[in-house]
């Protein structure tokens, strides 16, 4: 098994969300084997039924044969189970290890989550680091095309990891939206999908949208919202200094995985060339949620936005960094950075009206300054964030 960048207690309960595939249960079972732990499947129907008819079971459980540790996989499939996990943390009968898709159904159901008595946690696609342990001949290509899912890694044809991920589209469709009722009519949200993978890293425009995906505007804000609580995408905002004014800015969105968006909209038998425009914004992607989920794992007091001015000068991250200067970061997909693609932070950077760092990403290998931008190779950014 990979070892994970995300680092889960080991003296506190815990909830482990993350989409369907990324790992969860997987994570959760090399660090509390079934045989050292009381393990609660809820994907088993038994189990499930067993609890769901009297959940008092699992106290009555733990009081008879004591154990460190409660793993309930897929807590969200039984939502009533978390009154007695509350009650049993107050009393100090166990810990617990809470996986689950997201907390979307959970808070819509009005569960328990525990009051602050359990850590929360996201566990999102392979990083890059983890890609390396796992194999370190994978190459950069491999990720913009095919993204970084961990069942991905089971193939090696092209036409199977094609199927695995389209696969994965359908099965999310039906298992994590219609299941759970989120979804009434299937139909404009199918639309929807596709309609977001392609206009993947843009601000959101959910007029456009609205009339593309026949369905009024304030559905299409709710379906971005579920992507978001779901964990299969993020909303980038946009920056300014004024809160107020940052969250009525247009935010981007970005799916989770690479190639869950080329899966959404149908281009994964297209090829990404160095130097196209597909490929640039596929890079982008890939970088954007990389810093994401850098910053998730190591639970960095940083916050992440994008800038784009009224006459279209853009910068595609600003991370504001907790006691230390806010950076302002370009992704460019040259291999050879010039003075050229720093002028648009040359330009920002005197007028920002405080110290800035300002760096460009990229696949040059050369980490270099030009005047007052700092050139860095795309791995050693996201390593040094």
């Amino acid at each position: 098994m990979v070892k994970r960048d995300l680092e889960l207690s080991s003296s506190s309960s815990f909830f482990l969300f993350g989409a369907r595939g990324t790992g969860k249960s997987t994570l959760i079972q090399k660090l509390y084997p079934h045989s050292s732990v009381l393990w609660i499947d809820l994907l088993q129907e038994d189990q499930y039924e067993l609890y769901r008819k009297r959940p008092q079971r699992l106290s009555e459980q733990l009081v008879k044969s004591p154990s460190k540790w409660v793993v309930i996989d897929e807590v969200q499939k039984l939502p009533v189970l978390l009154d007695i996990v509350h009650s049993c943390i107050q009393k100090k009968l166990s810990r617990f290890a809470l996986t689950g898709s997201s907390a979307r159904k959970l808070k819509r159901m009005g569960a328990n989550l525990l009051a602050g008595r359990a850590f929360t946690y996201n566990l999102y696609p392979f990083t890059s680091t983890e890609l390396s342990r796992l194999n370190p001949h994978i190459e950069l290509q491999h990720s913009l095309e095919w993204g970084s899912l961990p069942g991905l890694f089971e193939f090696s044809a092209v036409s199977d990891k094609h199927e695995f991920l389209r696969s994965y589209v359908r099965n999310y469709l039906h298992q994590e939206i219609i299941a759970e009722q989120v979804i009434r009519k299937i139909d404009p949200f199918r639309d929807f999908l596709q309609i977001a993978a392609q206009s993947n890293g843009e601000p959101i425009n959910c007029s456009r949208i609205s009339q593309d995906a026949g369905t009024d505007h304030k559905t299409i804000e709710s379906y971005f919202q579920i992507l978001e609580d779901t964990l299969v995408g993020y909303r980038l905002p946009a920056y300014h200094r004024s809160i107020r004014k940052r969250q009525a800015g247009s935010p981007k969105f970005y799916f989770f995985d690479t190639g869950v968006k080329r899966a959404l909209d149908m281009t994964l038998m297209s090829a990404l060339n160095p130097g196209s425009s597909e490929y640039g914004r596929a890079l982008e992607h890939w970088l954007v949620i990389e810093a994401i989920r850098k910053l998730e794992y190591s639970r960095a007091d940083y916050r992440l936005s994008h800038l784009r001015t009224k006459d279209g000068a853009e910068i595609d991250l600003v991370i504001e960094r907790s006691g230390k200067k806010t950076l302002l970061v370009e992704i460019k997909s040259t291999d050879t950075v010039t003075e050229r693609d720093t002028r648009v932070l040359e330009q920002f950077i005197p007028d920002w009206g405080k110290p800035v760092e300002a760096q460009v990403w990229s696949r040059d290998s050369i980490a270099r300054r030009l005047k007052n931008v700092e050139i860095l190779p795309f791995t050693e950014a996201i390593r040094n964030l």
